[in-house]
């Protein structure tokens, strides 16, 4: 595959320290197909600076979020493929080309961060978190959920466009929804650079966003992931209250039936619920 035929999206928001060497750096490293840079409404000389260094900006008329700018460069880019990366200066031109070259095996690339180069403790600590949440899960392994450093068929990232969000939950959308619906996830090892200024993600807000769309995915794609453990651990609980009630009190108590009953409740709706998934990707594949 040639990077011709690659449509390079950067969402950018106040990011006029970084974005021209950025743009530079990408031109400098192959013959793109295209460069879009998505100025999302940006208070400062974002939208001047990428395009005189060479991209075709597109711009918001105001801050729709991270997520709208990816959407929007989806729907503008003219390639086959996308590769999409953040304008902050931490995901470095070089390995864009790594990425690219996967996408002969893959549906869709990840750039996945080493631990060592993720800035902040406690960011690391919850990415580690989301990383294992989303594993169990998905029943695979998720080294970097959120990274924004991405490439798949723009054909591909155009069949979930629905679902992503248009704050900084994009990344975790498509991961998600890539693994379940069966399309095939490489996660190519890269370093992140020091970015430029400060972080726009508030680490508790968004981590709680993250943790409910990751959620809302999984309900989408496989529900039972969820419902079956809430209503195994439901009826574990009823069962074996019952069972001490009924051995020091001689009766079952309404508590112990109450939760024996939501446990039925539980695995019913995940059963509609899987059932409802099923069909939504029938009509997908009809």
């Amino acid at each position: 595959m040639t990077i011709e035929r690659v449509s390079i999206v950067v969402p950018a928001y106040n990011e006029s320290p970084s974005v021209a060497a950025l743009v530079t750096a990408l031109r400098e490293s192959g013959a793109w197909g295209e460069i879009i840079v998505v100025d999302d409404g940006s208070s400062d000389d974002t939208g001047r600076r990428a395009q005189d260094a060479g991209a075709r900006v597109i711009r918001h008329p105001y801050n729709k979020g991270n997520g709208a700018s990816v959407k929007t460069g989806i729907r503008h880019a003219t390639g086959d493929f996308v590769l999409i990366l953040d304008a902050d200066g931490q995901h470095r031109p070089a390995d864009a080309k790594r990425l690219i070259a996967k996408l002969d095996e893959y549906e869709l690339v990840v750039g996945a961060r080493s631990n060592a180069t993720q800035a902040g403790s406690a960011r690391r600590i919850g990415n580690a978190l989301l990383n294992g949440i989303a594993t169990y899960l998905t029943d695979q392994r998720i080294p970097d959920l959120t990274s924004g450093f991405r490439a798949a068929r723009r054909e591909h990232f155009l069949e979930f466009l629905h679902l992503l969000p248009n704050g900084f939950s994009t990344p975790t959308t498509t991961t998600l929804a890539f693994m379940k619906a069966g399309y095939s996830v490489w996660f190519e090892p890269v370093d992140a650079g020091v970015r430029e200024g400060r972080s726009k993600i508030r680490f508790g807000p968004d981590g709680v966003q993250f943790f409910v769309i990751l959620l809302k995915v999984i309900t989408i794609f496989s529900p039972m992931r969820v419902f079956l453990p809430l209503s195994a651990a439901s009826l574990a609980v009823g069962g074996a209250y019952a069972l001490w009630t009924i051995s020091t009190q001689s009766h079952v108590t309404n508590s112990s039936v109450l939760l024996i009953l939501l446990s039925v409740i539980i695995f019913l709706v995940g059963l509609v619920s899987e059932q409802i998934s099923s069909l939504r990707f029938e009509r997908r594949d009809s």
